[in-house]
């Protein structure tokens, strides 16, 4: 990639010692209603038959309901090839649940030793990973006065923060993925997150233990609404 010059604004992604990738994936999880068995069917044949990078989810809270993930590195893909896919497939005669609608994309923090792994490559392991069956998906918006806090400060609350998600992760019990949603929110979230695992219990008391944190008990406006599901069908491979 070329270097910018002085007069132009660089908003590719950077990592550690001054790596820089103009590159990132979109996400967008869809909630639909109206599923029955022989739909379901349906459902999972188109599917096959796309050229998706996608999964479906069986929705836990609703036996008539499931969720669409889908993503790509241009945002195009979803008001073109994933709007016609939607409306010429089984998927057009379901009842969409806008309030499950989220929209995202990932990020770097500065740190991050391989860009492209974090930014690509990585997210769509874990999503792609067979094993790991359970999901739970939300948005999450945080207090308009956490940005005004010292530098330092905020490290302070992110890092107890994610020190947390570590642990689970080290464990073997949960993986997460995490998208910036800013703008991209009808209802002004900032963030979209993804946690995946074997089992829904460690995914629950995760969230729990989420909910002790500095960042959470302080600095979060909203959490949610929650998606639980089971994967249903997958159309990629862990890579």
């Amino acid at each position: 990639m070329s270097k910018p010059t002085d007069n132009q604004l660089d908003l590719s992604e950077k990592g550690r010692g001054g790596e820089s990738l103009d590159r990132r994936l979109f996400m967008q999880f869809l909630g639909f209603g109206g599923i029955d068995p022989v739909l379901e069917s349906l459902l999972v044949r188109d599917l096959e038959n796309s050229s998706l990078a996608a999964v479906l989810y069986s929705d836990v809270n609703d036996y008539k309901g499931a969720g669409l993930l889908t993503m790509s590195e241009t945002p195009e893909f979803f008001v073109t090839e994933l709007r016609q896919f939607l409306s010429d497939s089984s998927f057009a005669t379901l009842k969409p649940k806008p309030e499950y609608t989220m929209l995202g994309r990932t990020y770097s923090l500065g740190y991050e030793k391989e860009l492209e792994r974090t930014l690509i490559s990585g997210p769509k392991q874990k999503i792609f990973d067979p094993e790991l069956v359970w999901a739970i998906w939300y948005p999450l918006r945080r207090a308009k006065a956490f940005e005004t806090l010292p530098y330092e400060e905020q490290r302070a609350v992110l890092g107890e923060h994610g020190k947390v998600g570590f642990q689970f992760g080290d464990a073997g019990y949960a993986k997460d993925i995490r998208l910036a949603s800013h703008g991209l929110d009808k209802n002004d979230n900032d963030f979209v997150i993804g946690i995946l695992g074997r089992d829904l219990y460690p995914l629950s008391a995760l969230v729990e233990r989420m909910r002790k944190t500095q960042q959470t008990s302080r600095h979060l406006e909203s959490l949610g609404p929650f998606f639980i599901g089971k994967k249903l069908f997958s159309t990629g491979q862990a890579i």
